[in-house]
């Protein structure tokens, strides 16, 4: 079982359900008997001052902390969850510093700790951005752009992405102007790619050679993801596919942007994700 926020919750509420209901079962009649609140008495003002004073300490824990631990438990593992971006992989669609939301219900309802799916609900469509469990190590969450579904021949040469064949197309915006962490991808070419229903920015490097070229078929049950910034990404051209099993949820929103170069940029929050 992997330590991460979800096992620890759920640690936490078994921890404090068990007590609080150990007490309430078990201990607290015993001491409302040595109080003198047995069956058929009346409980005064006093004596309920006296019942509480004798909770121990960590009955009244377990009982205020419970609820919020199960409440935080059941809204990361079933709504939604915030995750930070580290690197600048998903250029100029998102940051390093940008604070996103994920809805974890997208692509099914999934048991927390166990990512077992109970519930059927959707799939990834071409054009999501998603968050998933890097399938090379599945404690290291990583976001990228869903290109490939399952059966689809995936192709990328000369900067260019084909699907089943056909170009996905770009047309050239204009060069890059990059800020704070990502002041490294200044220069680069932004341009934006025709997914069908989704266009979305891109950002290639004019001066690198293509990086990860090849042919890929996607297998059922599995999509190939690419990073929006093309040449500065570690995504399915280099390590395969993303199982079904791995996926956590589908990216939204944003919900919050702190850079150690300029801290907060105020225009980015709240902004959507396409």
């Amino acid at each position: 079982m992997r330590w991460d926020f979800s096992a620890i919750m759920v640690l936490f509420v078994v921890i404090s359900g068990v007590i609080w209901a150990l007490d309430a079962w078990l201990f607290a009649p015993r001491r409302k008997l040595a109080l003198g609140n047995g069956p058929g008495s009346v409980t005064g003002a006093t004596e309920g001052s006296q019942q509480r004073s004798s909770t121990p300490l960590i009955v009244e824990y377990a009982k205020s902390f419970f609820p919020v631990f199960l409440l935080v438990l059941l809204l990361r593992s079933f709504l939604v969850e915030p995750f930070r971006i580290p690197s600048n992989s998903m250029m100029p669609t998102l940051l390093t510093g940008d604070f996103i939301v994920v809805n974890k219900f997208s692509y099914g309802v999934r048991l927390p700790v166990l990512e077992k799916k109970i519930i059927e609900i959707g799939h990834p469509q071409r054009g999501d951005v998603i968050v998933f469990r890097y399938p090379k190590d599945p404690a290291t969450p990583f976001i990228k752009r869903v290109v490939g579904l399952p059966g689809d021949t995936i192709g990328y040469r000369e900067k260019t992405l084909y699907i089943n064949g056909e170009p996905a197309a770009q047309r050239e915006i204009g060069i890059y102007q990059g800020s704070g962490s990502g002041t490294g991808m200044t220069g680069s070419s932004r341009r934006t790619e025709d997914l069908g229903e989704i266009q979305h920015d891109i950002l290639v490097y004019n001066r690198r050679s293509s990086a990860g070229r090849g042919e890929w078929v996607v297998p059922p049950g599995h999509y190939f993801v690419l990073g929006d910034n093309r040449d500065n990404s570690r995504d399915s051209r280099f390590w395969g596919f993303v199982p079904d099993e791995n996926l956590i949820g589908r990216a939204f929103g944003i919900w919050m942007h702190w850079d150690g170069w300029h801290g907060i940029r105020t225009e980015r929050i709240f902004q959507g994700i396409d």
